[in-house]
């Protein structure tokens, strides 16, 4: 447990802290100004998004309200089968830390007054992606820290999936 408490909280406190700073730095939204911090390459911006990665379902007037059920859920889930040690190794146990604070990271943006929106703020121009998605005018969609948690997360538990468990 102490894992989740070491792991999920700053994570989880990162994550609010530069969407507070990505707030305040661009107050007018929307907006088209950016910072720009590897030229053509990366940038911070602000984006709102109501839906779910990639901005699927975003401006769906019950978005919040689905994903916010869903990060409950998916938490109340994921505590239950760490009590049952479901997690038996500790990349799964890393990466069950990391989805905690993505999923509670995003759903305290939906929840607060005011607010009911993602703040998304990593903005990436990988090269050719402009050429695979020709639509995105080169841009990968907008992220932020919870997103890259959720993310790491899932690639852990796929190592951790075909890992061969360890002798006793």
């Amino acid at each position: 447990m102490k894992l989740l408490l070491y792991l999920t909280l700053p994570l989880y406190l990162l994550d609010q802290v530069t969407k507070a700073w990505i707030l305040n730095r661009f107050p007018d939204y929307p907006s088209r100004d950016f910072i720009e911090v590897i030229p053509d390459f990366f940038n911070l911006v602000r984006v709102h998004n109501t839906g779910m990665a990639f901005g699927m379902f975003n401006g769906n007037p019950y978005a919040n309200w689905i994903f916010g059920g869903i990060g409950i859920l998916a938490i109340t889930g994921i505590i239950t089968l760490w009590k049952k040690n479901a997690f038996p190794d500790q990349i799964s146990r890393v990466a069950a830390a990391l989805l905690i604070s993505g999923i509670l990271g995003n759903f305290t943006d939906r929840v607060l007054p005011g607010r009911g929106y993602v703040v998304d703020f990593l903005d990436f121009r990988p090269p050719f992606y402009g050429m695979l998605v020709p639509s995105s005018g080169g841009h990968f969609p907008s992220f932020n820290v919870a997103d890259s948690c959720i993310c790491i997360a899932a690639a852990l538990l796929i190592v951790s999936a075909f890992r061969q468990p360890k002798e006793a």
